[in-house]
């Protein structure tokens, strides 16, 4: 067990390596894993390759799995494992040598000091030499953890982490396979865990001698489903169980109260580029939906649950004022159920029919605001970037 004299009172971890056909590099992490002093736990799920057997003579524990069952439930089983030995955190290290076992102290101090948390070691992918469907894997991982809890982490994939064991045992987790890592954060997230990270280095062996079990159609597809439900619980109004002792950090009802503060708070939350190009597609969507009294409540509703820009929303829903949009919402709708367009507008058609022109803006409104508003966002973005990448470094936003 690794101690600190100084700081924060460290919990008790234990290093769990779970192992799928890595026999050429198991044994090399559990060493180095030994020698910084910590347990090690080695979970073999379901291995082929006998690569388990090449460390049954080192001082670890090892659990088999008879068959492969997935990594989510190699961790979960791990944290079961640790419970039962009194140990307060797991450190999850890949079997394939990309991360150096040294690293976990500083995951353990991380975490230490805002205990309960989750730290997670950021891959430093642009010095190691990464493939590019990583980097691109990453980045779009960390676009809909940010969307789905509100936090922006710069390597929501790694597999290095601590997890405390008790948040791990409570939680309930619709994967136990390779979208296991994605979402135990975004419940993390939920449940007011601080999510931390630390840079680390990351070794990425030539391409001849990568073992990958990702299977590319299988795997992004639950990941792709995974995300679907999600979005879908982070819009949902019941409140998610709160794990973390810590108090609430929204702003207090005084802000509220003070609406030059409320809307400068508003202004500049959520304003990255990304952030600010979803905030107006979310806008410019439910803006050309035919649901004009309850418009501006539904897009503070859902930029509010998907931490997005509010204003921003707000403001690009404009776009779909009467008549231009939601006549053309209602002329696709129209085309759509007969194939042919509406010329006709008299009372009869307007009013006598209104039910008709309803359900036709919103069939409209499923294929015009999806589309409006991708440009709009994409727009969004090219500017915000511009006009970003041309600021003088030496103006300072006012009050920094």
């Amino acid at each position: 067990m690794y101690n600190c004299t100084m700081g924060a009172p460290l919990p008790k971890t234990l290093i769990v390596i779970p192992v799928y056909n890595h026999a050429a590099t198991l044994r090399s992490v559990v060493r180095n894993a030994l020698a910084e002093g910590f347990p090690v736990l080695v979970v073999d799920d379901g291995s082929t390759d006998g690569g388990p057997d090449t460390v049954v003579d080192l001082p670890v524990a090892l659990h088999r799995f008879p068959s492969n069952r997935g990594k989510g439930a190699a961790i979960l089983a791990a944290a079961e494992l640790a419970n039962r030995s009194g140990y307060d955190a797991i450190v999850t290290i890949d079997a394939d040598g990309q991360h150096e076992p040294a690293d976990a102290r500083r995951l353990v101090e991380t975490a230490a000091a805002s205990w309960p948390a989750v730290a997670i070691g950021a891959r430093r992918m642009e010095d190691a030499n990464a493939p590019r469907s990583s980097v691109f894997g990453r980045d779009f991982s960390n676009f809909w953890v940010r969307l789905e809890c509100g936090h922006a982490l710069p390597d929501s994939q790694s597999g290095y982490r601590l997890y405390p064991v008790d948040f791990l045992l409570a939680g309930r987790f619709l994967s136990t396979g390779f979208p296991f890592e994605v979402e135990v954060l975004v419940r993390a997230g939920w449940a007011g865990l601080p999510l931390l990270s630390v840079p680390v280095p990351v070794h990425y062996p030539p391409a001849a001698e990568r073992i990958s079990h990702f299977h590319p159609f299988l795997d992004n597809l639950r990941l792709s489903c995974l995300h679907a439900w999600l979005v879908i619980r982070s819009l949902a109004p019941w409140p998610h169980p709160r794990r973390s002792p810590g108090g609430d950090t929204s702003p207090g009802a005084a802000e509220f109260l003070h609406p030059i503060r409320f809307f400068r708070r508003l202004s500049m939350e959520h304003s990255g580029a990304g952030e600010l190009a979803a905030a107006v597609w979310v806008g410019i969507f439910l803006g050309a939906l035919p649901i004009i009294p309850f418009g501006i409540a539904a897009i503070v509703y859902v930029s509010h649950r998907l931490h997005l820009n509010k204003l921003a929303g707000v403001a690009a829903s404009n776009v779909c004022v009467a008549p231009f949009v939601p006549l053309a919402c209602i002329e696709t709708g129209y085309f759509l159920r007969h194939g042919r367009f509406l010329f006709a507008f008299d009372r009869h058609v307007l009013l006598d029919e209104i039910h008709l022109r309803l359900w036709e803006w919103l069939l409209g409104a499923l294929v015009i605001g999806p589309i409006l508003g991708f440009a709009g966002a994409l727009l969004t973005y090219i500017v915000v970037r511009s006009l970003r990448a041309n600021r003088s470094p030496d103006i300072q936003p006012a009050g920094s």
